[in-house]
């Protein structure tokens, strides 16, 4: 059993930066491929980007790439997720997830099966 805790959330201006952490807990964590994905009022959620079990690989969706980077330790179970010049609508609940898989394309990253969730953490840019 994996759980998976997101902190590093909060309200930030537009232009600003926010570092998401997901932590787990267990001795497998370097078995899974990481994943970030949020979710707005309203919306579906949507992938936001992933990460290969030894970082090599990071696919991320085209509106994060160039602002968004997504990165993992191994040693301390973390993935982290920095986020630079953040504008209005990212403003999503944002949330860490674990699979086995792993997506040929970016559309696939939906469709996979994930094996555990965190909780989420709240991200809010205010223009």
């Amino acid at each position: 059993q994996v759980q998976l805790v997101e902190s590093g959330g909060g309200l930030v201006q537009a232009g600003g930066s926010l570092r998401l952490s997901c932590a787990a807990s267990g001795r497998t964590f370097s078995s899974y491929t990481m994943t970030w994905f949020r979710q707005a009022p309203g919306k579906e959620r949507e992938f936001v980007a992933a990460i290969s079990r030894t970082g090599g690989s990071t696919p991320y969706a085209d509106s994060m790439k160039g602002r968004f980077t997504v990165s993992r330790d191994n040693a301390k179970n973390t993935q982290y997720l920095q986020m630079n010049s953040l504008k209005p609508e990212d403003t999503a609940v944002y949330y860490c997830a674990a699979t086995m898989a792993w997506s040929p394309s970016r559309e696939g990253w939906g469709k996979i099966v994930y094996d555990y969730w965190g909780q989420g953490t709240q991200v809010t840019v205010s223009s």
